[in-house]
């Protein structure tokens, strides 16, 4: 009879539009983006005001380094400089990142001598103690004991004072935080 369907046909033409549309969804989703600026995007650090990398609290060498790698152009390449610095100057140097900025602390004590903070025209270094370093560092603070560093893009870094001064406030009382 014509117009009527067999159970077999029935059947074969239920399968085959069960595949038609399993197809038809396959091929309507997008994959993942796999190239490298995208997945870049994806996992890159977020820039606060001022181009602060926003990098999640943590301790040891690893986030530092992920926040190193996030601050934007010429201070990235300064702040590499001065942290393998720090690195040689002071020996077994503890490191942790902590409200956006990265720590450094003396082996041995539980304090920190030395913090770190991006802007938008300058990187600004905090000696916690610096007004008991000699020669003490040229930034005033509010608070009576903190000496400042800032450093921008044009102006070179006497690396052997800064070592001088990574030396002294290593070994003085490091500020709990």
């Amino acid at each position: 009879m014509p117009g009527t369907t067999t159970p077999r046909k029935a059947a074969g033409a239920a399968k085959q539009s069960a595949s038609k549309k399993v197809a038809r969804t396959a091929t309507t989703k997008k994959p993942a983006p796999t190239t490298p600026k995208a997945v870049a995007k994806k996992t890159a650090p977020t820039l606060l005001s001022g181009g602060n990398p926003q990098i999640p609290k943590g301790y040891g060498d690893a986030p530092v380094q992920a926040y190193i790698d996030a601050m934007p152009g010429w201070k990235r390449d300064v702040w590499r400089r001065l942290d393998t610095l720090i690195e040689k100057a002071i020996p077994g140097v503890r490191k942790a990142v902590k409200w956006n900025s990265p720590l450094y602390g003396a082996p041995g004590d539980e304090g920190w001598f030395l913090g770190v903070h991006c802007y938008t025209r300058y990187v600004k270094v905090s000696f916690f103690r610096g007004a008991s370093l000699k020669p003490m560092p040229p930034g005033e603070s509010k608070m009576a004991r903190v000496r400042y560093l800032d450093i921008h893009e044009d102006e070179p870094v006497d690396e052997a004072r800064f070592a001088t001064w990574l030396k002294q406030a290593s070994k003085l009382p490091g500020e709990k935080m």
